[in-house]
């Protein structure tokens, strides 16, 4: 019975079900040791049940949301051990270090103590908004390590709350429904598991984004480029929409003009970026760690693999900036018009940004998803290539991209998602 076909009741039972118990599953995998073969039957059955979802109300798929998300805020960091990292340069802020200078190994405490050694000397890429939450966090917990991460996730989990909140509006202006904004943005796999379950500052940063690109459309536009210079203060990618926001601030407001609409959305995020700045007790040093996580080769970033594959990653990787930097202001001078359009070039340079930056992590891949979602589109090819990223990753966080065999066992996982919904739009 395929998923169309079938009553909305039913769908909704199965869908609602399976990821229920895939949710649980994957959290009783993550205090297992991990156990491999547990969390990828959870991981199945989760994507199982968002593949049924697809067709049902949004009430129905915002439930489905918060039902699965409880058992994955309850689960120990899966795919990435970032977690530690954040709790780790709260303590050290908290403690009265710069984050930005001093890395994990500067600090003996139990919030440091489980960093990888791989980063153990890496100071904080993370804006100024993030080591302040941080650093608020680790305030109250002191160094409890059990408490921190519980209250971080949560802090984190509430992203998922306003990207909910976010994705229907997207969706009036830019022409999709709000049932697939949900679905595709939200209920997702790879926001669940990676960003929920995974604990990641990005769902932060992409919630805020959303929330100020929303607003923004809906002509609040100061409002909406001060949230947006707040999901710059968690993590600075998100600055990358914030020209082509500029354009539809411009295009309607025709006696302001592009100068100094520019001009205003500069003062603004300069202005919060200052304020969370002075808040959090740090200066700009998060600019020099920007390419921290740099020592990572992963082909998933498009220059890295070409440069490994040629032994010429630096080369490349310069290529790759160089490329990046073309691309986004192509787009961004292509969306001058304004409205939807300027959106769509935001998702599209976010896209570029994800692939051609010297590392790429699968959760990165929400970046562009967000504002993507709003959207109409066919999403075979957003799920197909969602459930891939989802099971790449070994459930311990190191990454199943050199394991070849591993490769095409997800990369069919994720041929078969895409199939699965080809056939129900047909």
């Amino acid at each position: 019975m395929s998923a169309i076909a079938a009553p909305v009741s039913t769908r909704y039972g199965l869908a609602l079900g399976l990821g229920l118990a895939g949710s649980a599953a994957i959290c009783a995998a993550s205090y297992l040791g991990y156990n491999r073969a547990l969390f990828y039957v959870g991981a199945g059955l989760i994507i199982w049940g968002w593949l049924w979802l697809r067709a049902c109300t949004r009430t129905q798929i915002l439930t489905a949301i918060a039902a699965w998300a409880v058992p994955l805020l309850a689960a120990a960091p899966v795919l990435s051990q970032d977690l530690y990292i954040y709790l780790a340069q709260g303590a050290i802020a908290h403690a009265g270090l710069d984050p930005y200078t001093v890395g994990p190994s500067g600090l003996d405490s139990p919030l440091t103590a489980k960093v990888s050694w791989v980063w153990e000397n890496t100071p904080s890429p993370y804006g100024p908004l993030f080591i302040l939450l941080m650093k608020s966090i680790v305030a109250v917990t002191g160094p409890h390590l059990v408490l921190a991460a519980a209250i971080t996730k949560i802090v984190i989990a509430s992203g998922l709350v306003l990207l909910c909140a976010a994705l229907p509006g997207l969706a009036r202006h830019l022409g999709g429904t709000a049932e697939q904004a949900l679905w595709i943005g939200a209920a997702n796999p790879l926001v669940l598991v990676h960003l929920v379950a995974g604990a990641h500052n990005d769902l932060l940063m992409i919630a805020l984004l959303a929330t100020g690109t929303l607003f923004v459309l809906d002509r609040r536009h100061l409002l909406g480029i001060v949230i947006v210079a707040f999901a710059v203060g968690i993590k600075v990618t998100a600055a990358i929409a914030l020209p082509f926001l500029v354009w539809i601030w411009a295009a309607r407001e025709k006696r302001l003009g592009f100068v100094k609409a520019a001009g205003l959305g500069a003062v603004v995020t300069v202005a919060v970026f200052a304020l969370c700045t002075l808040a959090a007790g740090v200066d700009l040093g998060w600019l020099k760690a920007l390419g921290g996580n740099s020592l990572l080769i992963h082909w998933l970033s498009l220059p890295t693999g070409v440069g490994e594959l040629f032994g010429v990653i630096p080369a490349a990787r310069i290529g790759g900036w160089a490329l990046l930097a073309g691309i986004i202001v192509w787009l961004w001078w292509r969306s001058r018009e304004g409205g939807p359009k300027a959106v769509a070039a935001a998702a599209w340079a976010l896209l570029a940004t994800v692939l051609l930056s010297a590392v790429t992590m699968p959760w990165y891949f929400t970046w562009p998803l967000v504002l993507a979602a709003g959207f109409a589109m066919r999403p075979a090819i957003v799920a197909g290539v969602s459930v891939w990223l989802v099971v790449i990753n070994y459930p311990s966080g190191d990454t199943g991209l050199y394991n070849w065999w591993w490769v095409l066992l997800t990369a069919a996982a994720g041929v078969f998602a895409g199939w699965r919904v080809t056939r129900e739009q047909a």
